[in-house]
């Protein structure tokens, strides 16, 4: 501990070991969130430790196996896990990563959304990559946490069969999450403290038979780990499941701040140590025994007096399901992320209780369930859950360490510095990987499958965009401002609407598609007496929410630009309603009825919402590549909201209009009139 004191205050007290300039106004200094609180704190270890904080009732069970206990396999693997959690959760990610907030907001997304706007475009590759990585990861952390809370069930009743309390557990989880967990969210706080401290208390209580174990805090150990034994090596496979949970400690990070999760991690890492090198007291004082001869055969539970175990394994389930709450909330998040940064179809979000950041995505919690229970279908038993677990989770670490890369450089930190830290971690992760790549056929394709499942989701909804985006075809906006003022005014024709308001995707408010220009004057010409033209640009900052008006022609044609953060729920029709309130009280626009009858009696004119919903055209000649994106892409847009509902807007003024995308017609059409 006192090590990551020096080292956090070297950071933060000498901008010059990194080349930062802090700004003496930089809006994080503003932020409350970011000053640590006795609150702030115990809300820190309820919802940012679930993961990492629940390994010990796996990790030394994964490296022990089956096979007779070896002091010195023992001492070299609870000193790797020391320095691992040294190195990779606490210099990386706690004092490292931190560093790069996005006002406030952690995660790899919006680490990716500080760094896009360099020169190189092709960092969208590790952010879906590590996306992915991290969803895959949330389908199997639960069913092992809760495995190997329920595990210990056989300490009293041997041979039980817990896959249908684990899953009775797991359905009952998933099906909370509508109702939102405010209330008992309350209480994870000062129940995980509870679970630390039991890990702490534990882990003295067996030290003091042997404190010898103590100098496996000398990384020589892991070296002799490495260097001397047979399956030395492997073993960093299951020592890094001791670290897993660091990249959705830094995806959480606006729900706690910086100095809350820096001060809480002193406490968690002390108790982590404690019952590691507890659990490792207790394993050198059996060696040359099978865990199979005891009654728990996992460790964890071993080592407790038998008369504690009952209490332990209610404690220990306790913080495995606030641990899976931890995973499937940060699951929605980064869906809801993916989706304001185009990388997701859009589905329906739900905001279940009034609490910030809380929400509900129905269709990600049922194919979550779905693949839990798949999970525990296949494997059974956690100590199987193991050999699968670990190896999509350090794929994420690596793409976060490519995009910290490019930050570090963006924020001209010191060179040497950046060099000496990103080629450690490379080689630190990629040794990990290279551990982790023989549980392949143990299981661990099923997780890699699912996250080159969700990259493929991914990639086909960006690169889509982008070919959609390359062939829209806009029109100049003032070519037209009279042909829309002259078919308000013209009198031969019945009105459509008072107020029409279409959605447009032109970045430019000097241009609109052609698309909606031929749905005014040509597919149905639409009177009305004032044109709304709606913008929506999706920013780089978590909670922006900034809208500018122009007066394209008066207060006939009007556009509103709305620029919303990547976390910000486009609920444009409350919004556009807001904005049209602000105008009105500043006098910049009248909207009331222009029919007589109602204008004299001021009633608000109506509202009409226009979308244009486009599917492909079977009048395309596309290359081969960009064919089967856009079939992909259509097909993927059947399961997703319709644009409207996308944009909050509200069904019963809501018109939806289709258009056949037609990107590129065949040539050579050879059509010739006969007589």
């Amino acid at each position: 501990m006192l090590l990551y004191v020096v080292l956090l205050s070297i950071y933060d007290l000498c901008p010059a070991l990194s080349g930062i300039e802090e700004s003496s106004n930089h809006m994080e200094k503003n932020l409350n969130i970011n000053k640590a609180t006795f609150g702030g704190l115990l809300v820190t270890l309820g919802i940012i430790y679930g993961d990492i904080g629940t390994s010990p009732l796996y990790v030394m069970s994964a490296i022990v196996g089956s096979a007779p206990i070896k002091a010195d396999l023992v001492k070299g693997a609870i000193s790797a896990i020391f320095w691992t959690l040294t190195l990779q959760t606490t210099l990386k990610y706690v004092i490292l990563t931190l560093q790069a907030d996005n006002k406030g907001e952690g995660g790899i997304f919006s680490l990716f959304t500080l760094v896009k706007r360099t020169k190189y475009k092709w960092l969208i590759v590790p952010a879906i990559i590590g996306g992915s990585a991290l969803l895959a990861d949330g389908i199997i952390t639960p069913p092992i946490s809760v495995s190997a809370a329920v595990e210990g069930l056989r300490a009293f009743k041997p041979g039980l069969n817990t896959v249908p309390i684990v899953i009775g557990i797991l359905c009952g989880l998933f099906f909370i999450q509508q109702f939102g967990t405010g209330f008992i969210g309350k209480f994870f706080g000062p129940l995980m403290t509870v679970w630390f401290l039991m890990l702490g208390v534990l882990g003295v209580w067996r030290l003091t038979g042997d404190w010898s174990v103590l100098s496996a805090l000398n990384p020589y150990y892991t070296y002799l780990l490495l260097k001397t034994h047979p399956s030395g090596f492997l073993i960093l496979g299951a020592v890094f499941l001791c670290t897993t949970g660091a990249e959705a400690l830094y995806s959480d990070l606006g729900h706690c701040g910086k100095q809350n999760i820096r001060i809480s991690w002193i406490f968690v890492k002390s108790m982590l140590v404690l019952n590691y090198f507890g659990q490792g007291a207790w394993l050198i004082a059996n060696e040359g025994k099978t865990m199979d001869v005891f009654k728990s055969s996992n460790p964890f539970y071993a080592m407790m007096p038998e008369s504690f175990i009952p209490y332990g394994i209610v404690i220990a389930t306790i913080a495995a399901i606030i641990a899976s709450q931890a995973l499937i909330s940060g699951s929605f998040t980064l869906i809801n992320e993916a989706m304001r940064l185009n990388l997701w179809p859009k589905v329906e979000v739900k905001y279940p209780t009034v609490l910030k950041g809380q929400i509900y995505i129905p269709s990600l919690n049922w194919l979550l369930l779905a693949g839990c229970i798949g999970v525990v279908l296949y494997f059974r038993e956690s100590s199987n859950m193991e050999a699968a677990y670990g190896l999509a989770i350090v794929l994420c670490m690596l793409m976060t360490t490519t995009l910290l890369n490019f930050y570090m450089h963006m924020k001209r930190y010191n060179r040497w510095f950046i060099y000496v830290i990103i080629t450690m971690y490379l080689v630190i992760e990629l040794s990990f990987l290279a551990a982790n790549l023989s549980k392949f056929s143990h299981g661990g394709w099923i997780t890699l499958l699912i996250a080159f499942i969700l990259m493929g989701v991914m990639t086909v909804w960006f690169l889509s965009k982008k070919i959609r985006q390359r062939y829209v075809d806009m029109v100049k906006l003032d070519d037209h401002k009279g042909k829309l003022i002259d078919l308000s005014n013209d009198e031969s024709m019945s009105k459509y609407a008072t107020h029409l308001v279409y959605m447009t995707s032109a970045n430019n408010p000097e241009e609109i598609e052609a698309k909606i220009i031929y749905s005014i004057l040509q597919k149905r010409p639409k009177k009305a007496d004032v044109y709304w033209f709606v913008h929506v640009d999706v920013m780089n900052e978590p909670y922006r929410m900034d809208y500018k008006v122009t007066h394209v022609a008066g207060n006939d044609i009007i556009r509103i630009d709305f620029r919303l953060g990547f976390r910000v729920a486009p609920k444009i029709n409350l919004m556009f309603r807001k904005v049209v309130e602000d105008l009105v009280r500043a006098g910049e626009v009248d909207i009331t009825s222009r029919y007589e009858s109602l204008n004299k009696n001021n009633v608000i004119g109506d509202f009409k919402f226009v979308v244009i919903e486009k599917f492909l055209s079977y009048e395309n000649d596309l290359p081969l590549f960009e064919k089967i994106i856009l079939n992909m892409y259509f097909f993927l847009k059947r399961f997703s909201l319709s644009e409207a509902k996308a944009f909050g807007l509200d069904s019963s003024s809501v018109k939806i209009e289709k258009f056949p995308m037609v990107i590129s017609q065949p040539k050579g059409f050879n059509l010739r009139r006969i007589e």
